[in-house]
């Protein structure tokens, strides 16, 4: 975007405006031309990190020419996965039955139930054909996002090929969809939430928040099916292969990576590079996405080194949401890597000029890979005409759904017993959770000297406003309003105000507080209020359940969260408000109210110099978030791997003595509690304020609609 700094300085004044004439008067991208692309600022200042930390990576990657080389890149692939994933479950009994047999003339489907961990139940079904001799060789079949589950006819056709052709072909539910529905709703007889996208994004978030990962779960169903394959005579251990497409073709990368069982491996609709998912389509739903993935220099190519020198063959369609172009990009890397290691023949890469799917053309151009690999030769003959099977047919319990039939464990359920542990090793000493939620956020205090440029003045009742905008660092600009008595002290306190919905929709509020006597500085931090990615630019279906999901994913790909990032331009601009003449240095408080009160929070425990805080409309806490099967617009306020170190009432109990108020606190879906209910959750951080003698410091109470901020925040707009 261009710089803030330009030549002249816009002065003006006004008189006072409508409430209609205010709202556009309070917003810069409405007034002036260099702001019009304030809402593409932070996409822009992420993708450059994002760009940048794959040129760095790419650079490495040239030097990338023998096989004890590629064999230390798997092995580094391998370790940063595991640490994502939070590990791996213990490999405990399948307890394997079959509940059903669909007889057809070639081959025939066994409907399958296993434990991928205990209680875990993961529906399958297994394609064994009737002709040839065993041990035949074996496909392992993920599934991708397509509704149905196992169901789907795509599926159907190519397992059921495949067992006509000759191969032990296995496939199962993932999470999420057919019948292993996570947040199932019997009335509705679906998801409580709808797309499996959705979620494996509400669980995922859930994960993160616990120190794991949601792929830990189907990466692992994917390992222990393949158990239960290799489990099968009929199977020869020494040829399996591995396929699926889209989200199939994501576990399909997955399990290549980290299972050296598989022989050979063609994922569909799924490879591509970031370098032009940064530029597309962004990132996608949780089990896609692993944090610091960016950061750690990993990008798609790394999938196919730790499958290196095994066959591995990209399936791609010209006109993929996956982009094309970041197919060939990393074809082209792939196949230079595996023509030095001399085994260029094992990389190939298949185009289809058509969309998104497993479509005949790649279906064809699969046969015939695994067929040259695992079967002796090449596979040319035209798909079999396969029998479709109801999905009544192909079901493995009697109701058709893992809760119903069978109950046990769901990732919710078995992500709570892992909150449960982490609890016991959570730190105590402030001062470590402090550090620790530092560390966490990836904040990054700045020393910068703080630049800033006024933009015109406003004129109120007894104060007027200064419209100013400040470099909270480079490529990112904090667009503000500083509201400034007409009199009164030399010296007065201040007020930095950070509100979900921008410092247009909290002007009435900043009114009070400046009337009051207080200097107040109301600023849209990046992502929020006029910074924020509209519906246009981002429009996600799921952003009703995460808010603004790419950015946030985003930072944490290149290492950053947008919690510690918006805590940033909130120290940034305590520097703005510490550095006026105006201003006491020691009356500096902050409001953070809905979408700003986590950052505002976390502000507060990096930064000693905010004296006094308000936290209205937050989010009682991470815990809850977990301990709720859903949630909504918390994304953008999760620290991942928190929980395994401290809550946001740890956070407030590291304020002590500093007054804190804790006002109209929300649970995981945005209702507000009661003060009662949030008191509950705050015990702790109320008995850290007690043992110090400041349990008057912390202020936990309701605000009733329509009283006004200034009365409730008394004790904050005075200075006392």
């Amino acid at each position: 975007m261009p710089s803030i700094y330009v030549a002249g300085i816009l002065v003006c004044l006004f008189s006072l405006p409508t409430a209609a004439q205010r709202s556009e008067e309070l917003n810069f991208a409405s007034g002036l031309e260099q702001f019009q692309d304030l809402r593409r600022m932070l996409p822009t200042y992420l993708n450059n990190i994002g760009f940048q930390m794959l040129a760095e990576r790419k650079a490495r990657m040239e030097k990338l020419s023998t096989i004890e080389e590629v064999n230390q890149r798997r092995d580094y692939l391998r370790q940063r996965m595991l640490d994502d994933l939070g590990g791996f479950p213990e490999r405990t009994p399948l307890n394997a039955r079959v509940t059903g047999v669909v007889e057809r003339p070639k081959y025939r489907i066994e409907k399958v139930i296993f434990e991928s961990q205990p209680h875990f139940y993961v529906t399958a079904n297994l394609y064994l054909p009737k002709t040839g001799h065993p041990p035949y060789p074996a496909i392992l079949f993920p599934l991708g996002h397509e509704r149905g589950g196992k169901t789907n006819p795509t599926w159907q056709q190519m397992l059921a090929s495949f067992a006509t052709k000759g191969y032990v072909a296995l496939t199962w539910d993932p999470i999420g969809q057919g019948e292993r529905l996570q947040i199932y709703d019997e009335d509705l007889r679906e998801s409580k939430v709808g797309d499996s996208t959705t979620e494996h994004t509400i669980v995922g978030t859930q994960c993160l928040l616990t120190g794991d990962h949601v792929a830990r779960y189907t990466i692992w169903d994917g390992m222990r099916a393949l158990d239960y394959l290799l489990s099968r005579k009929e199977v020869d251990p020494a040829r399996v292969g591995l396929t699926g497409n889209s989200g199939g073709g994501t576990h399909t990368a997955y399990l290549a990576a980290l299972d050296d069982r598989i022989k050979v491996a063609a994922p569909s609709c799924y490879i591509t590079s970031w370098n032009l998912m940064l530029r597309t389509i962004g990132p996608q739903d949780a089990e896609q996405v692993f944090p610091w993935w960016l950061q750690d220099g990993i990008d798609y190519p790394d999938y196919l080194y730790a499958f290196a020198p095994k066959p591995y063959l990209m399936l791609s369609a010209i006109r993929d949401f996956f982009p094309i172009a970041g197919a060939r990009e990393t074809f082209a890397e792939a196949a230079k890597v595996y023509a030095a290691i001399g085994a260029k023949e094992k990389v190939g890469m298949f185009e289809a000029d058509d969309g998104h799917g497993y479509n005949q053309g790649r279906r064809l151009a699969a046969y015939d890979w695994f067929g040259r690999w695992l079967s002796g030769g090449e596979d040319k003959s035209p798909e079999p005409e396969i029998e479709m099977s109801t999905p009544e047919e192909l079901r493995a319990t009697p109701t058709g759904q893992v809760a119903t039939s069978l109950g046990g464990e769901s990732v919710f359920t078995l992500n709570l017993k892992r909150l449960e542990r982490a609890k016991a090793t959570r730190f105590r000493r402030p001062d470590d959770v402090a550090r620790k939620a530092k560390e966490l956020a990836h904040y990054e205090v700045s020393s910068a000297p703080l630049k800033q440029n006024p933009y015109g003045t406003l004129s109120g009742s007894g104060y007027h406003i200064e419209r100013l905008i400040y470099e909270s660092e480079p490529g990112i600009v904090i667009p503000s309003l500083l509201y400034v008595p007409d009199a009164g002290a030399d010296k007065k306190p201040a007020l930095l105000m950070i509100v979900g919905e921008g410092k247009a929709d909290s002007a009435a509020e900043a009114d009070e507080f400046v009337k009051a006597g207080v200097i107040v500085l109301s600023i849209d931090a990046r992502g929020l209020g006029e910074t924020r990615v509209t519906a246009e630019v981002n429009s996600r279906e799921f952003d009703h359940y995460f808010g603004d999901y790419d950015d946030a994913m985003t930072a944490l790909l290149v290492g950053k969260t947008m919690v510690g990032m918006r805590a940033l331009d909130i120290t940034r601009g305590v520097d703005l408000l510490s550095a006026r003449p105006d201003v006491d240095p020691n009356r500096v408080y902050v409001y953070g109210k809905d979408g700003g009160a986590v950052p505002a929070l976390y502000a507060a425990v990096f930064d000693h110099r905010i004296k006094k805080l308000a936290l209205e409309g937050m989010l009682s806490s991470y815990e809850s978030v977990v301990k709720n099967k859903v949630h909504r617009q918390v994304f953008e306020s999760i620290v991942p791997r928190a929980l395994k170190f401290y809550d946001l009432p740890d956070l407030v109990a590291t304020l002590v003595p500093r007054d804190v108020w804790i006002v109209n606190g929300n649970d995981p879906m945005g209702h507000q509690l009661p003060a009662s209910e949030v008191s509950k959750e705050y015990s702790r951080a109320a008995d850290a304020f007690r043992q110090a003698g400041a349990e008057r410091a912390i202020h936990i109470q309701d605000r009733r609609p329509g009283e006004d901020a200034s009365m409730i925040y008394r004790e904050l707009t005075d200075g006392h």
